[in-house]
């Protein structure tokens, strides 16, 4: 037996002696061609409904002329119409090719796998010296797999919920309302669980602004929380180095992106070159996220250096800085005053690490001073300007502001808020628990918080107080982490981390049970170990009673994800409802979904139309998508505006045509 397996491993590559080892002879490569095959086109993606063209190419390298046989695998989860001219058993030359094509629409939402077939009807019988003159038959079958999506606008309503015990169990049961207006099967619903409020942000680092960015606000918005998260985790000895490494390798991509919008006076704008209008909050934005960034990565001190002599030159003989540029927060028009700008340029000053004694920091206090004796503060200044004098450590100033806050500040269901602006109950936009909030809103929240946690030494019943507000910061974010906008996003990150540091302790474990009256049941542990880590389950049915149930010692949070679709023909939009009994629990809630919002609530009006079609057989068709937009919302002008086109299936945008609308 033994020589025999030798022989074998010697034919595989392998020999072997008497010595122990074994080695390995050298590669020879090896060529295979299949004389008859079948080739599928289609595109990577169509909506459910909507019909697309297969094409099917069938070639053959046999040495002689063949009938064959094509046929499209007939499937529940599309239908399906021959289109080619010719019948399904046709003949094909040698060293030829032949199309087939097929009208097809998909009816099932998810991946489906489309399979052809394409096959000899008659035995080949030429000349049996050649290479392929075997007297057989040929087959081939090919399956590929194509992603179907709901039709629609797509939606995603998220809501969170951090549920704290002390050795006792928490409670609570949550009914779902499916949404009406609900494309067939499209309905999605997760449930997570995390043991730190920040673990949403640390999974999606890079994605939880759930918008398109390109510009200099919002590529500051992704890079500040990295050193945010960097900061808490290294704070709190939670940082590995996986975390850090992906961190430091967004900061430094962030950087070195930030740069080409960069002026040469050392300031910053939106668009940069492109945008000649220089903008003193990006700028100020940019010098302190830099400076703090500073303990992770190069930055040059030359370019902070040349930032920070044009930001003082704007800085008037009063002290007042002067407003240049643009903020993409609509929310906020005619917040961006003298005082709210000066201080936020103080506040950036001081967290770069400058002292209170600085000169422009004192003259910029001169100013808001004098400017606060002038008009009536808002809601978002007092936030704002709380903060501020509790960086600078004016203790009546910011009591006095503190209390003016308490006075104002709203409460919901165990949480505690500020709302600068009433909330847009618009039909279809609301949550399952609470109308969506505005950026603005959030934003004033978030400085409001700051200010309460950036008290020297705060007491038990202060932190107390403060995790009211984190109540509901915490439910206004999506499913990644993020908020709304840009400025609301950075702010409110800020403050989560600040609590998160301040009320870290160790040793902390919880069991959490999640389950159904019909027979669901699903438990998670939650400890110091995974704190960080996203644990979700899909849940089975919409229709029912969830029960969420937390044990143990410490605090957990937890979202529940619904992702679905409403039908596109349906003008109503109302939207998912959801009934909940909350007692001191926040629930994380994200529905995903499609919709076309009415003419009365969306803000905006859009014409889709084509022209210069042309037309010149099945394969060969183009055509220009005119679409124009224009806004007729409640404020002067919009915010930034996206408008996204969704190829149709099957269709590529002409590159030349993209070039002419990018410039």
């Amino acid at each position: 037996m033994v020589p025999d397996t030798i022989t074998q491993w010697k034919a595989s590559g392998f020999c072997m002696n008497d010595k122990a080892g074994f080695g390995i002879s050298p590669t020879i490569s090896l060529s295979a061609f299949q004389p008859f095959f079948v080739s599928l086109t289609l595109p990577y993606s169509v909506v459910q409904g909507e019909a697309f063209t297969l094409k099917a190419n069938v070639f053959n390298y046999l040495n002689k002329s063949v009938q064959i046989n094509t046929v499209l695998k007939a499937s529940s989860f599309y239908q399906a119409r021959f289109l080619s001219t010719k019948d399904e058993n046709d003949y094909i030359n040698s060293n030829e090719k032949k199309s087939f094509t097929w009208l097809v629409t998909p009816h099932k939402l998810g991946t489906i796998n489309i399979t052809i077939t394409t096959k000899t009807l008659q035995r080949s019988s030429y000349d049996k010296r050649s290479s392929m003159g075997q007297d057989i038959g040929w087959k081939d079958t090919l399956i590929k797999p194509l992603l179907v999506e709901p039709e629609g606008i797509k939606k995603e309503v998220t809501q969170g919920s951090l549920i704290c015990t002390n050795g006792s169990t928490v409670s609570q049961t949550i009914t779902f309302t499916s949404p009406e207006n609900l494309v067939k099967d499209s309905l999605r619903v997760y449930w997570s669980v995390l043991g730190d409020i920040l673990g949403s942000i640390m999974q999606n680092l890079q994605n939880f602004l759930q918008m398109p960015f390109g510009c200099g606000e919002q590529n500051m918005a992704l890079f500040a929380p990295n050193i945010y998260i960097l900061d808490y985790l290294n704070q709190t000895e939670q940082l590995t180095e996986e975390i850090k490494s992906k961190a430091i390798g967004y900061l430094t991509t962030g950087y070195q992106r930030q740069m080409s919008y960069k002026h040469s006076d050392g300031s910053y704008s939106t668009f940069g070159h492109e945008d000649q209008q220089k903008n003193t909050w990006l700028t100020a934005f940019v010098y302190k996220s830099f400076a703090q960034a500073k303990r992770y990565i190069y930055i040059d001190d030359k370019i902070q250096s040349q930032t920070l002599i044009w930001l003082l030159s704007i800085q008037k003989s009063d002290g007042c800085f002067i407003n240049h540029g643009k903020v993409f927060n609509n929310a906020l028009k005619g917040e961006d005053n003298e005082i709210s700008l000066t201080a936020y340029v103080i506040n950036a000053l001081l967290e770069a690490g400058h002292p209170v004694s600085f000169v422009a920091v004192q003259k910029g206090l001169q100013c808001i001073e004098a400017a606060s004796r002038k008009r009536v503060l808002t809601i978002y200044d007092q936030a704002l300007l709380a903060y501020t004098f509790s960086l600078v450590q004016y203790k009546d100033k910011r009591e006095f502001l503190i209390n003016e806050l308490s006075k104002k500040a709203k409460k919901a269901g165990g949480s505690v808020y500020w709302e600068l602006e009433e909330r847009i109950s618009m039909e279809g936009s609301s949550s399952f628990y609470y109308p969506q909030s505005s950026s603005a809103n959030i934003e004033t929240t978030s400085y409001g918080l700051l200010a309460l946690l950036s008290k020297p030494r705060l007491t038990s019943e202060e932190l107390s107080s403060a995790s009211q507000v984190v109540q509901w910061v915490a439910k206004q974010q999506n499913s990644y982490g993020g908020f709304s906008s840009t400025k609301d996003t950075v702010v409110a990150l800020q403050a989560l981390t600040l609590f998160q540091r301040l009320t870290y302790s160790k040793n902390r474990q919880n069991l959490v049970q999640i389950s159904s009256d019909k027979a669901f049941n699903m438990a998670f542990q939650v400890n110091e170990e995974n704190r960080l880590l996203l644990q979700q389950i899909p849940l089975p049915e919409i229709q029912k009673n969830y029960t969420v149930d937390v044990s143990g010692d410490g605090c957990v949070y937890m979202q529940v994800n619904l992702d679905f679709f409403p039908y596109l023909s349906q003008l109503s939009n109302k939207h998912e409802t959801k009934k909940c009994s909350i007692t001191n629990i926040q629930i994380n809630t994200t529905l995903k979904y499609n919709i076309l919002l009415p003419k009365k609530s969306s803000g905006f009006s859009l014409s889709v139309n084509t022209a210069n079609a042309f037309c010149r057989g099945l394969f060969d068709s183009k055509f220009d998508l005119v679409v124009s937009a224009s806004y007729s919302g409640r404020h002067n002008s919009s915010n930034m505006a996206i408008i996204d086109v969704k190829m149709l299936s099957g269709f590529v945008p002409d590159k030349s045509s993209v070039e002419k609308v990018k410039n």
